[in-house]
């Protein structure tokens, strides 16, 4: 039913994307409290600076090296995510920013990424309370016709 935002940070001065994988991966490790195995990135990761340890483990469209038939059903996968950044930017507001200075900067990526998680997690109550009205009625109904025979 979707995908939830793990991570949302505005870098100053637009860095490139490969860049910013430095500072990326050990937040993500934080928050998360699992590392990574896999980094699966586009184009713009190309010639990155991950950290030592995740030299081998990040993984770019169009790379010929090192993919194995596991990885390029991953990489596959991966076009699931673009959606999501690009419902984020454009459903959350965050095709513009309307927050002052750096500190806006800073706190628009992370609520429209909090906006987008909490509308899925509404989603999700959703589901559960429809499914839980429909087996309680069903189960009601059930046990009046046990009650009359």
């Amino acid at each position: 039913m979707g995908q939830f935002a793990i991570h949302a940070k505005a870098l100053p001065g637009r860095p490139y994307d490969g860049h910013t994988l430095e500072t990326v991966i050990p937040e993500i490790e934080e928050l998360t409290g699992a590392t990574l195995k896999r980094i699966l990135a586009d184009a713009g990761y190309r010639g990155h600076n991950a950290p030592g340890v995740y030299r081998m483990r990040v993984f770019t469209a169009g790379q010929k090296r090192r993919v194995t038939p596991a990885i390029k059903r991953q990489m596959k996968r991966r076009s699931a995510v673009e959606p999501v950044i690009g419902h984020i930017k454009n459903g959350h507001r965050m095709d513009r920013n309307r927050l002052a200075h750096r500190q806006g900067d800073a706190i628009n990526p992370v609520l429209a990424a909090v906006g987008y998680n909490f509308r899925l997690i509404l989603k999700w109550i959703r589901l559960l309370w429809a499914l839980s009205k429909m087996w309680i009625s069903e189960n009601y109904h059930a046990r009046t016709v046990q009650i009359e025979a």
